[in-house]
């Protein structure tokens, strides 16, 4: 084959170094002119432009885009969490004070039953009740029966039954009062059931001077037009029976063996003459505060954790 008609091409590609273009070049191998014999120059021709090649170009590695957050971070959610370890915390210091508040009542009421009885006057203020609340008391007088209330259903022990309560008609006009007497199984709710638990002529009652009852949301009213009495109105029981708005609770020594004994025979078991009011005080401070506490912790992990709603996208750069 002839040398001057015949070239041998060879193509070789190469990756520029000023950009991420390829530049596609076809080399001729270097020959003899045919016409005047003189050595020939390569010829290079070009088969494609890359903006590598533009001395303006800039690319990605110069100029990166950014990483950036739409959408927002915390929602109203956010709010609401942070005020229930605030309200949580208040409510366990105001929990604090009223521990204080109900160990002092309690020890007054404490102080109270440690005194001797007082004989109970013939007329009394009820506006000064309050003041001798828990306060051990006595008085002489008689039964009604024939004006005795039962309230209930009430539970003793596990056993259905009800509260006995009946005037004690003093000397003087105008004097009677209203004692609880205690408790009585349901099966011997009629009088003639239990001859043994109506004493008759005068007898002494010793026992705790109260204050009124407050009745709740979910009691009835009581009906006493059908002898019904679901809770003690000392008001409305007081008017129906003549008596004065005053509320002796009759206690007793607790004996295992003489409150059976008078159970059967239907004579009503009293009150132990101690304080019962509940304290759970201290309780409601450890859930409260332990409330707060915990969701403290959580409402830090909220904030220090992005939501996972929260979008994540490329933005180009403005200089781009």
């Amino acid at each position: 084959m002839n040398a001057s008609t015949s070239f041998l091409r060879q193509s070789v590609f190469r990756s520029s170094r000023y950009g991420s273009g390829v530049i596609l070049r076809s080399f001729t191998k270097r020959g003899t002119c045919p016409n005047c014999g003189q050595p020939s120059r390569p010829t290079q021709r070009r088969f494609a432009h890359t903006p590598a090649e533009d001395p303006n170009f800039f690319s990605i590695v110069d100029n990166p885009p950014k990483l950036v957050k739409s959408g927002r971070r915390h929602g109203p959610g956010l709010i609401v969490l942070a005020l229930i370890p605030i309200t949580a915390f208040a409510l366990g210091s105001w929990q604090v004070q009223r521990l204080g508040w109900k160990t002092k009542l309690m020890a007054k009421f404490e102080d109270r039953l440690v005194r001797p009885p007082l004989p109970l006057p013939p007329k009394i203020d009820p506006s000064a009740i309050a003041d001798f609340d828990y306060r051990r008391v006595f008085a002489t007088g008689r039964f009604r029966h024939d004006q005795e209330m039962l309230i209930g259903p009430r539970i003793h022990d596990g056993n259905d039954g009800y509260l006995v309560v009946t005037p004690l008609e003093r000397e003087g006009r105008g004097s009677t009062i209203l004692v609880n007497r205690g408790w009585i199984p349901k099966k011997l709710k009629r009088q003639a059931d239990r001859k043994d638990g109506l004493p008759i002529g005068e007898v002494t009652v010793e026992g705790l001077l109260r204050e009124p009852w407050k009745k709740n949301l979910f009691t009835p009213d009581n009906k006493p037009e059908l002898g019904e009495f679901y809770f003690p109105d000392v008001q409305q029981m007081a008017q129906l029976t003549g008596s004065q708005p005053v509320w002796i609770e009759e206690t007793m020594e607790p004996d295992l063996l003489k409150a059976y004994d008078r159970e059967a025979k239907g004579i009503p078991i009293g009150r132990a003459a101690e304080v019962n009011l509940r304290n759970n005080h201290t309780q409601y401070i450890f859930t409260w505060y332990a409330l707060s506490a915990a969701t403290t912790v959580m409402l830090w992990m909220v904030i220090r954790k992005p939501p996972s709603d929260i979008a994540r996208r490329v933005r180009q750069n403005k200089e781009w």
